[in-house]
């Protein structure tokens, strides 16, 4: 087998896949010089800097895998590797010890001022009395996201005897306990914290999660790092936010737009900056070289990767028929993440009919898949699908029937969290996935991928033209709506297709009419 290098790796990764393969390593190559030669391998190896886009996918006919060696995979087309059967390999759990080691540095040094001292005295100027510092024993951490970073965060704080909240909704209440962290609600964090530091993903629900509103409930002391990814916290507020002295200060270690040469940031000494160098340690290169190395190896040798981004291996015979199974049981999922309210702790899937006489671990792992995409580091498939749960503390229960009363086939998903059980099933019609069941009522909803707004609340006359005349003053487009009923004017669930998301301020005003008691905005 031959396997190209393109970006700096670790010299351990290299030296495990040369007992196994022939490797090329050829770095800085322009996508010009990358495509007349990469359909000669079996493997690519890349970091960062190498853009894999879907036309040097298809040049590369003999690939089987790409590995990125590292956590973030942005700069491959996942979707088209996964079209033509290669398999996409990267390294999310390698740098975690060192970013959670940057973090604690960048919060000590927002706590003692050292970068700008720092600069001060080799400037030839002796100001100490302008750097007054501030302890961290007995200040309030608070990790937003309790996953491998956060939770490796929470340990060393312990140690410096601060106190620890953290908000995740999903992580159990167990495994918050065995860190000693107390889970709150993100509102309680930002209003309690003395340190703020960010350990999730960014995706569709996290980008600007930390905005103007979130700042305005800080303590003026508070000090913000971010770690994680750029984009979680939107740049302009926190900046401006530091200059009006609303927030005390900020450590950045990634910005939204990379490399980062001008920013918001670089204006006030106040916010410390870094080069995205979160991950930058020797020992955590070493780590993910050999992790990556060690996957390509596994799937040359025709075995499953742990840390496969993609789709996991399955049977062809099997995968024509869990196919269309596989994205319900990611849709399902996704719809009960974002019905769930309170911490979660235990998922049960079920499975009726015929699919329950089929290997039921890929439908699994895209179920969890589904539930913890907007928060887990990691790409969730058929390898690690029980162990990123077992990490948040999560139990999960399968049960299998081989009748089904309504269906040919169902998958229901139940969640238990602190607040009750929220439950939703969903089958499949011509192909085509269709959500049935949402708690105790029973619809059917295609989810097109467009919005979809969710209203529990008491069937009576007006409901729906008070919701209608609130969209239409928004001008949002009510594509279809959905109406199940318990009893005659009694509870009901209205579901709305929407065209457009709905403006926070908008739900609100549906949620205020009265007899309706919740009402959700979704995106299938």
């Amino acid at each position: 087998m031959n396997v190209l290098i393109t970006d700096p790796v670790s010299e351990e990764g290299i030296d495990i896949l040369r007992s196994h393969a022939q490797v090329d390593i050829k770095l800085g190559l322009k996508p010009e010089e990358l495509l007349p030669i990469i359909g000669d391998y079996e493997a690519l190896v890349v970091r960062s800097q190498t853009q894999v886009t879907a036309k040097i996918i298809e040049a590369g006919e003999k690939l089987q895998v790409i590995a990125r060696a590292g956590a973030g995979i942005d700069n491959i087309d996942v979707e088209e590797a996964t079209q033509r059967g290669i398999v996409v390999v990267n390294a999310p759990t390698g740098n975690t010890i060192a970013a959670a080691e940057h973090t604690i540095a960048l919060m000590l040094s927002l706590a003692r001022h050292i970068p700008q001292a720092n600069a001060v005295l080799k400037s030839g100027v002796w100001r100490r009395g302008d750097f007054m510092g501030t302890e961290i024993r007995n200040k309030t951490l608070g990790i937003l996201g309790l996953g491998n970073v956060g939770s490796e965060v929470a340990r060393r704080a312990r140690g410096l005897e601060m106190k620890l909240i953290a908000h995740d909704p999903f992580i159990s209440v167990d495994h918050a306990r065995n860190l000693q962290v107390k889970l709150v609600s993100l509102k309680q964090l930002l209003k309690e914290s003395d340190f703020i530091t960010i350990h999730i993903p960014r995706t569709e629900s996290t980008k600007g999660l930390i905005g103007t509103k979130e700042l305005a409930s800080v303590k003026p002391s508070v000090h913000i790092i971010n770690c994680a990814r750029g984009g979680l916290i939107d740049e302009e507020a926190l900046a401006k936010a530091v200059k009006e002295k609303r927030v005390a200060g900020a450590a950045i270690d990634v910005f939204s737009t990379e490399p980062a040469t001008e920013s918001v940031f670089f204006e006030d000494d106040n916010i410390i900056v870094t080069p995205h160098l979160g991950a930058s340690t020797s020992e955590a290169q070493a780590m993910a070289a050999r992790d990556v190395a060690e996957q390509i190896i596994e799937i040359f040798n025709g075995q499953p990767a742990k840390h496969s981004v993609n789709a996991p291996l399955i049977p062809a015979e099997t995968l024509s028929v869990l196919a269309p199974f596989m994205k319900l049981a990611s849709t399902v999922g996704k719809l009960t993440s974002q019905l769930a309210d309170g911490q979660m702790n235990a998922i049960q899937i079920k499975y009726d009919g015929e699919i329950s006489n089929y290997d039921t671990n890929a439908l699994k792992a895209a179920v969890l898949g589904g539930l913890l995409e907007d928060i887990s580091e990691e790409r969730v498939n058929l390898i690690n699908a029980g162990i990123v749960a077992a990490q948040r503390g999560l139990t999960v229960v399968e049960q299998k029937e081989a009748t089904c009363e309504n269906y040919a086939s169902l998958i229901t998903v139940e969640v238990t969290t602190s607040t009750g059980i929220t439950a939703v099933a969903g089958t499949v019609i011509r192909g085509e996935s269709h959500i049935v069941r949402v708690n105790n009522y029973w619809i059917d909803i295609v989810p097109t991928g467009a919005y979809f707004l969710l209203s529990d609340h008491k069937d009576r006359p007006g409901i729906l033209g008070a919701v209608g005349k609130i969209t239409g003053d928004a001008d949002i487009n009510i594509s279809s709506m959905h109406v199940s009923r318990l009893t005659l004017r009694g509870q009901a669930l209205m579901i709305l297709a929407l065209d457009e998301p709905l403006p926070e301020d908008q739900r609100q005003k549906i949620q205020s009419i009265p007899d309706v008691h919740t009402a959700k905005l979704v995106r299938l």
